[in-house]
């Protein structure tokens, strides 16, 4: 069996050395799957509108929910635009990760090609992710500029959040991949736990509308950092808590390690079960 290095050095040049097919396979993704639609790429940026229009009417409307924020309470359109800003980073992580565990055996006629780097596949459907999460975060920067009137300056910090979320993401989705070929299980459940997830994470309410004895449940939760963070920059106008950054930044880069050590390790076995 052909031992793969899983040092980090040798994932930067393979996807140095595999760039174009790396942007070619990920525009392909993000633009396919409109193919053969009438509105074709058009949908990118009408599925975020509706999405938008759905939480207005639902949680303002029918379950007249308001966020709270340093004791002032916000509109209803304030509201939609509080939440949709959670659910950007969150679909992020639920787009990546709800396809990881069958990434391979969707795509065996690359296992068979010895000289594919199937590690890139993760980092496609990263960049495929982030192109449709760009566009509902333009949407949002703009509903935000016309609701409120403004848009702070820290909004410019959001990439600093993105990053090691992007890392986080890529380290999980190597593990799913791996382990998604050898135990199929996994790819009929985790939307389930995608699920259980996006509840558990500070979406759709704030932190500290929870009782005290779950807060310290949901800042267990990977997402809560980068949604609540993403929130302080993009609508708040708040700057990132630096020292809890450098601590999930080092938290992310270790996942991504360990799963792509994870991806490297059993690869060679890909072939025999695919």
């Amino acid at each position: 069996m052909q031992r793969h290095s899983a040092s980090p050095a040798s994932l930067m040049r393979s996807m140095i050395k595999n760039r174009r097919l790396l942007f070619d396979l990920a525009r392909r993704d993000a633009v396919g799957r409109y193919k053969g639609s009438v509105l074709g790429i058009f949908w990118s940026l009408l599925t975020p509108l509706l999405m938008l229009t759905v939480y207005t009417l639902v949680f303002s409307e029918v379950f007249k929910s308001r966020w709270q924020n340093g004791g002032a309470q916000a509109s209803k359109a304030e509201f939609a635009v509080v939440l949709f800003s959670g659910m950007i980073l969150f679909n992020l992580f639920a787009e990546c990760i709800g396809r990881a565990p069958t990434l391979i055996l969707t795509n065996s006629n690359f296992v068979k090609k010895i000289v594919f780097p199937l590690e890139i596949l993760p980092c496609v459907n990263l960049f495929s992710a982030l192109f449709h999460g760009t566009v509902s975060l333009i949407i949002l920067l703009v509903t935000e500029w016309i609701v409120r009137g403004s848009v702070p300056w820290t909004a410019l910090l959001i990439p600093l959040i993105v990053a090691p979320l992007c890392l986080f993401i890529l380290g999980v989705s190597w593990f799913l991949a791996a382990t998604g070929v050898f135990l199929r299980d996994i790819g009929q459940t985790i939307g389930i736990v995608i699920t259980a997830m996006m509840f558990l994470s500070p979406v759709f309410y704030s932190i500290t509308s929870l009782p005290h004895r779950f807060q310290v449940l949901v800042y267990l939760n990977p997402m809560t950092f980068p949604i609540e963070q993403g929130r302080n920059v993009l609508i708040w106008g708040q700057s990132i808590s630096w020292q809890y950054w450098i601590v999930y930044s080092i938290a992310c880069i270790l996942c991504a390690w360990l799963g792509f050590a994870w991806f490297q390790r059993t690869r060679g076995g890909f072939a025999d079960v695919v």
